[in-house]
């Protein structure tokens, strides 16, 4: 029988804070100081080649004396403030986070976790602000307040600004009297952050731009002092002159800006989001980010950077959660059971449980990574990060309050908070189905051009590498073991753990393989292929949890961690999960694989009229006289305009009644845009057909 104190341990042993292994890897100043220098990481690139690059990813990394010491310190006084300080109920009813409880987290020092001490910040490392991250997830307002402020909003100024910018900007931001924003996306613009429409004007005298737009859903948008603005900019490339995106650091002081009513959302209701407009807003040209016209880039390295923390953010929800929803399932009985006794309740926090384990192991592996000299880039291990723990957040909030019943489901419990709070996860700092293209994208090109240049070599007379590649193939094919040196004399994974590494190692050798055909299959239309690359997104997130979860079970038995056998179960059971849902997703990636359906989903999805060349119109009428409805009705007229030519959308139109003409003619008003390739249809009821605009 499950109870209390089972829970408490499965609880307890997804924590990091007693793993963190006192030794000092790491020099005072290397941890205090921003680094400059680049350097490119691997390890989820390797993968798509069948390799692993276990130097990056073995031993788990681990935390020095210093930073062990400081994050004690810091995390006693920031857990009693949200315990004790923080009311989430009034927050999220009103709204609004209360100025006094802003000032607290001002006092705390939690305005400037990531800037440097120099500027007047903590200072703290990657790790060391994934695990602040666990705490303050306990209140999705505040945590969305807090990153768009530093994970974005001063992100700019951080790694791409210059000495001047950060020592006028960064000092009053650490301290939180200025808060900041980070302003990208526009109402034409969502996803396709190319395409903004703000536009700075350099001013006659050269001295400052003037910038014009409209940005929306922006976080901290009504109370930022501070704000990164992305806006079309003139440059001159190769003599000619071209539109290019630059960053400014704006200052609401310098007049010319207004903000927008509050959004009034589903979740982190709480947090202020809402549209700023800037009119001439004028700009230093000193206040530009990095260079004229190379603002995009900036842009997406703020956003790649700060992805990961969400892992703990999520892992931190989650157990908070497995804390309050086990306490009821020990208590509460059904049929003479407690609730804690039967299976499929126990699945439920088995499930919770193994998601907070992973997606905080994915979590400080990638902050281990950025971490280390050099700036490595993890953009891609970032975003894997983003979208495993988003999507795995969701499903264990909905999952807690299952557990309460109906219960759950009121007002008077935490729950139905914590379910809106969270379906913001998978949208927001880029949507998972972005993020899916991205993480395939960026491996598949990879791999490409590794590929070619074998090609190339092998062209050239290569025999030795034409010999290993063959050799590899047929070896694999007859049925050899695949051993990428994860086990064995030189192995980094624990024996205990060996046949979850064998699985890791087969799934990876056959992922590359897999990538390999549909690069040839698809060429360069493989970027076009969005459930293909689907699949590959979601293998390889897999295959990085995996790894993730071993790297981490490892260290913990090395280190004679307690409860560590428990998170040897915690990986082995992941890893037996993820590798046959691998094993299904890689065999639907095989050509004419009777597994795969998208051609079905396709012509589903076309057929429903959701493709490109038809147009649905929906009215919601309610009709209380006449024969059409006598109730609320969902009327569907659907026009195929690349099948149908005009004349027969004239009789189609002539058989629709008086009524229904002036439902549809009220709703297609409504209708503001489509493709530009598409044929969009008005409906005049003036007239007896439609017309064309």
């Amino acid at each position: 029988m499950m109870n209390v104190n089972r829970f408490s341990v499965l609880f307890r042993s997804v924590g990091i804070g007693k793993r963190l292994l006192a030794c000092n890897l790491r020099r005072p100043e290397q941890q205090r100081s921003i680094k400059i220098q680049s350097r490119k990481l691997a390890y989820a690139k390797d993968l798509f080649l069948g390799q692993v690059n276990k130097a990056e990813v073995f031993p788990y990394p681990e935390i020095g004396n210093e930073e062990l010491e400081e994050i004690n310190q810091l995390v006693a006084p920031v857990e009693k403030f949200f315990n004790e300080e923080v009311d989430s109920a009034k927050i999220d009813r009103e709204a609004n986070i209360p100025p006094e409880t802003l000032n607290g987290l001002k006092e705390l020092g939690l305005f400037g976790i990531m800037i440097p001490e120099e500027y007047g910040g903590l200072g703290l490392s990657n790790t060391m602000y994934a695990r602040l991250a666990e705490i303050i997830s306990l209140d999705g307002s505040i945590a969305v307040t807090l990153a768009a402020h530093q994970a974005i909003g001063l992100k700019g100024i951080l790694i791409a600004g210059n000495e001047a910018q950060k020592k006028k900007y960064l000092p009053k931001l650490a301290s939180g009297e200025h808060i900041a924003a980070f302003c990208l996306t526009e109402p034409g613009s969502g996803s396709d952050a190319a395409s903004i429409q703000t536009r700075a004007i350099l001013s006659e005298d050269g001295k400052q731009y003037l910038i014009s737009g409209s940005k929306i859903w922006i976080s901290n948008g009504a109370i930022a002092d501070i704000m990164t603005v992305f806006a079309r900019t003139e440059v001159m490339v190769d003599g000619v002159k071209k539109d290019k995106i630059s960053a400014f650091i704006v200052e609401k002081a310098f007049g010319g800006i207004t903000s927008g009513k509050p959004e009034d959302k589903l979740g982190i209701r709480g947090s202020n989001t809402c549209e700023v407009t800037f009119d001439n807003v004028p700009v230093p040209l000193e206040n530009v980010i990095g260079e004229v016209g190379g603002g995009f880039k900036v842009a997406m390295n703020i956003l790649n950077s700060g992805r990961f923390s969400m892992g703990s953010s999520s892992a931190g929800m989650i157990k908070k959660l497995i804390e309050m929803t086990s306490e009821y399932a020990a208590t509460r009985k059904q049929f003479n059971k407690r609730l804690s006794e039967f299976g499929m309740i126990q699945e439920k926090f088995a499930m919770m449980a193994l998601n907070a384990f992973v997606m905080e192991s994915m979590a400080y592996l990638t902050a281990g990574m950025m971490d280390r000299p050099g700036v490595p880039d993890c953009s891609v291990e970032a975003a894997m990060v983003k979208v495993f723990s988003s999507e795995g957040g969701w499903i264990c909030v909905s999952e807690a309050l299952q557990v309460l019943g109906g219960l759950g489901y009121t007002k008077n419990y935490p729950y139905e908070r914590y379910v809106r709070d969270c379906r913001i996860l998978p949208i927001f700092e880029g949507t998972n189905e972005i993020l899916r293209m991205y993480i395939a994208l960026t491996g598949m090109q990879y791999a490409g051009k590794v590929l070619t240049g074998k090609v190339k070599e092998m062209k050239k007379g290569n025999i030795g590498l034409a010999l290993t590649m063959v050799g590899k193939k047929l070896r694999y094919s007859f049925g050899g073991s695949v051993d990428l040196g994860l086990t064995g004399k030189d192995g980094v994974v624990h024996p205990s753990l060996t046949d979850s590494a064998k699985k890791l190692e087969e799934n990876v050798n056959l992922f590359g393989a897999t990538v390999e055909s549909v690069l040839y299959r698809y060429g360069k239309t493989i970027v076009d292929e969005q459930l293909i690359l689907k699949r590959v997104a979601d293998v390889l997130i897999n295959l990085y949890a995996m790894t993730a979860v071993l790297s981490r079970a490892s260290r913990s038995i090395s280190i004679g961690l307690r409860n560590h056998d428990h998170e040897v179960l915690l990986a082995n059971t992941f890893c037996c999960d993820a590798f046959f849902k691998n094993n299904y997703m890689l065999t639907q990636l095989q050509k004419h694989s009777p597994e795969n359906n998208d051609a079905n989903i396709k012509k589903i999805a076309k057929e429903r009229g959701v493709s490109g060349d038809s147009i649905v119109f929906a009215a919601e009428a309610a009709v209380h006289t006449g024969a059409w409805s006598q109730s609320h009705t969902l009327c569907f007229l659907r026009f195929d305009v690349t099948q149908v030519h005009h004349r027969q959308l004239s009789v189609v139109w002539k058989s629709v009644t008086q009524q229904q003409r002036l439902i549809l003619a009220q709703i297609s008003t409504t209708i503001w845009s489509f493709n530009q390739n598409i044929s969009i249809l008005a409906f005049n009821t003036e007239k007896t057909q439609p017309r064309q605009l």
